[in-house]
């Protein structure tokens, strides 16, 4: 089993820099599974979930240095 990302503990731009990237694996995943059957039928949702998270993490830091300032 992978190990589990925390996300709290990273940057912002590392944050930024993975949501693009899932994004990009998103694309691709919906790409390649036109053509035939997927490997992981599973691969939209994980990928859709991790980029919530992501977006998630993002916000609410967005969100708490709003209230600081």
């Amino acid at each position: 089993m992978a190990k589990k990302t925390i996300l709290t503990e990273k940057k912002t731009e590392e944050l930024k820099k993975m949501l693009a990237e899932k994004r990009e694996e998103l694309r691709t995943a919906r790409f390649a599974s036109v053509g035939a059957r997927p490997k992981d039928t599973n691969a939209h949702a994980r990928l859709r979930k991790e980029i919530a998270r992501v977006l998630y993490e993002l916000g609410t830091r967005g969100a708490a240095s709003e209230a600081t300032a």
